[in-house]
């Protein structure tokens, strides 16, 4: 199973509060720890994870003697309960990979980012994901993992219905959906399930002129671009274009119908090689191109980073043990293994240069300078993905578009 997050529904609504009301600063009670040793909670993503961060902590083991590393792997479908029980009972790991921080530095219970790795490895991240790390001006979340999302389309598909070329705009997704079910297979694979649906509907809103939030920075998740393009998705789902009960699908459904042959058009990530089409061991024709975009026009793409976090605990303690740990994950063969493992992109320029020279994968790697992430600077952004991933999926099922941003917007709004 690959990325983001697989069934934890409403837990996100919670996390944020949970944090909120821990006692600034005093994230962990204190467990006698001996400096030396430290609990990694890692967050799966595909059978590949686990295996991987074993052979990494045996290494780094053997090369520091008397550290050690507990690894606790925790399925994206139970991470955001998992975080949240972990931050009431005062129980958090020393480092965690997550998809969220700003509300851990809003309540003071993690280290910047400065506090936890060299000089070196703080140099070598890329801007672009240096400026999602921060809070308050602040870099405190480490750039982990990232990636870019782009059309995916069958060719073969595309062929068999006569059609030429990727789709530019929306007029001609929706043209070219009906053509690839005339042929007898899904036009567009929609995932607006638990597990990702904030990512899917950006990827859409964006290239319409929408955000989460206005020129200001204040919430405006109910502006009008964003209802126009809800309303675009609800008309290809009863137009019968896309898969059945595309607000209970999720991602890795509609991933494992591409790699099938069964859908003619959908929305991936570099991962979505590695992690669906190779695996299916099927010859799959196909394409990746640009986002369509609602009139034409220079389309945007959608980023997305997962973070490492450190929890302050005991007093400090624990500081060294974990950069050790991080300096030697962020050495550039470490962490180019890892995203070569995963299908990922890089966050570092080091790695980025390893990367770059796969065709596949080069053609994210250069659309992420000109990415658009969601605001998770934002202590709010928890809540409101947590709020997205509930319902907003149900706007292109029997709800209305407006009616379910509107409520979203007031979660944004009560969550500060």
């Amino acid at each position: 199973m690959k990325r983001h997050l697989m069934g934890a529904i409403a837990a996100g609504l919670t996390v944020a509060l949970s944090v909120s009301g821990c006692g600034k600063g005093s994230s962990s009670k204190g467990d006698g720890s001996d400096g030396k040793t430290i609990k990694f909670v890692a967050a799966i993503y595909s059978d590949n994870t686990e295996p991987y961060w074993q052979a990494l902590i045996k290494d780094f083991e053997a090369k520091n003697a008397g550290y050690k590393v507990q690894l606790e792997m925790v399925d994206w479908a139970q991470m955001d309960a998992k975080v949240k029980t972990y931050v009431q009972t005062k129980q958090v790991p020393d480092l965690l990979n997550y998809n969220a921080f700003s509300d851990f530095a809003r309540d003071g219970l993690i280290y910047k980012a400065s506090e936890v790795v060299s000089p070196q490895v703080l140099s070598d991240f890329s801007p672009t994901f240096v400026d999602q790390a921060k809070y308050s001006g602040e870099q405190y979340a480490l750039p982990f993992i990232s990636s870019a999302r782009l059309l995916f389309y069958n060719k073969a598909l595309f062929k068999k219905a006569g059609i030429a070329d990727p789709p530019k705009t929306w007029a001609d997704v929706k043209t070219d959906a009906e053509k690839v079910k005339k042929s007898g297979q899904i036009g567009y694979g929609l995932p607006l399930g638990p597990e990702e649906a904030q990512a899917e509907f950006y990827s859409w809103a964006m290239n319409n002129g929408g955000d989460w939030v206005d020129g200001s920075g204040k919430w405006a998740i109910n502006q009008p671009a964003n209802i126009e393009t809800l309303a675009f998705l609800k008309d290809l789902n009863k137009s019968g274009l896309t898969q059945p009960n595309p607000e209970t699908t999720d991602r890795k459904t509609v991933f494992n119908q591409f790699a099938q042959g069964k859908i003619g058009m959908s929305i991936g990530g570099p991962f979505t090689k590695a992690s669906f089409i190779d695996p299916a061991k099927k010859n799959i024709d196909f394409g990746v191109a640009p986002l369509p975009t609602k009139a034409g026009g220079d389309p945007s793409t959608l980023g997305v980073m997962d973070v490492l976090a450190s929890f302050k605990k005991d007093g400090g303690k624990n500081k060294e043990a974990v950069t050790k740990f991080l300096d030697f994950f962020y050495q550039k063969d470490n962490t180019a293994k890892f995203l070569t493992k995963e299908g990922f992109l890089p966050v570092t320029k080091s790695a980025n240069d390893l990367l770059s020279a796969d065709p596949y994968m080069k053609q994210f790697v250069d659309a992420l300078p000109t990415s658009k992430f969601a605001p998770t600077g934002n202590p709010a952004w928890t809540a409101v993905a947590g709020a997205v991933k509930q319902s907003l999926g149900t706007s292109v099922a029997d709800g209305d578009p407006k009616k379910v941003l509107d409520e979203i917007q007031k979660t944004a709004e009560k969550s500060g």
